[in-house]
């Protein structure tokens, strides 16, 4: 197994103040993303996962009232005793507000989840990895597993939406009417710029430099929109490596 020892806390004090934990799970249940290695961090021992964290889910302290929830899948692919204890941990922190991912395929699960968050007072917000709008360049190049082309079907399940950009093929005006789709269907928009892993798509540094140029300006100060030039700007996440 491979030296690998990620950072699973931090806080965020920019825009939308929160703390954020990486947690482990059972692992992303689709798998076929062309672009995405992070689903490698997983395993199939629940206790092991549950201990893990725990450990991470006990440096909460609940500073700004929010607290976002991140693994590689969806919350459906943690284990129950993890869900009992982050729902534990949002009460005893006051945490009013938490913020979880999901993958389409689990769209009809959302609602049951939010209702199991509000009977404790706690507003659930749920992103999804959307990647682009393009629904011809999403399923026949990403392989993302969305099957619908309209972001309003999308928005009646999520909240916030990430997208994934400097892939070859996009442009300037691509990649920003990605942007403005995002904002005018979801409450935020979180854009992933594309990092090299062990996957077959790869970056592209001409892509990059046309969104440095032209759209990270246009959009850093936004609000509403959060950029991550590397995959680590959160404070979380490392190489991915899985323990069976």
């Amino acid at each position: 197994m491979e030296d690998f020892n990620p950072c699973r806390y931090a806080v965020i004090n920019e825009k939308n103040p929160r703390e954020i934990v990486m947690l482990r799970g059972f692992g992303c249940s689709w798998r076929r993303c062309r672009f995405c290695d992070y689903h490698l961090d997983f395993s199939q021992d629940g206790k092991a996962n549950s201990a893990l964290n725990q450990k991470q889910l006990e440096k909460v302290t609940g500073i700004h009232g929010k607290l976002e929830v991140i693994n590689s899948g969806s919350f459906v692919d943690l284990d129950e005793d993890t869900l009992a204890l982050i729902t534990k941990t949002c009460v005893s922190r006051g945490i009013g507000q938490i913020h979880f991912e999901c993958h389409w395929r689990h769209r009809k699960e959302t609602a049951p989840f939010r209702r199991r968050f509000a009977a404790h007072g706690i507003e659930l917000k749920i992103k999804t990895g959307v990647e682009t709008f393009d629904s011809l360049f999403r399923e026949s190049y990403l392989s993302k597993g969305i099957d619908t082309d309209s972001p309003e079907e999308i928005a009646q399940f999520f909240d916030e939406v990430c997208l994934l950009q400097g892939l070859p093929g996009q442009t300037a005006e691509s990649m920003e009417q990605d942007i403005r789709t995002g904002l005018a269907f979801f409450e935020r928009v979180c854009i992933n710029i594309m990092q090299k892993n062990r996957r077959p798509i790869q970056p592209d540094p001409g892509v990059i430099g046309i969104f440095a140029r032209e759209l990270y300006p246009k959009y850093i100060n936004n609000d509403r929109v959060d950029i991550l030039m590397e995959n680590t700007a959160f404070g979380v996440g490392g190489a991915a490596e899985h323990a069976e």
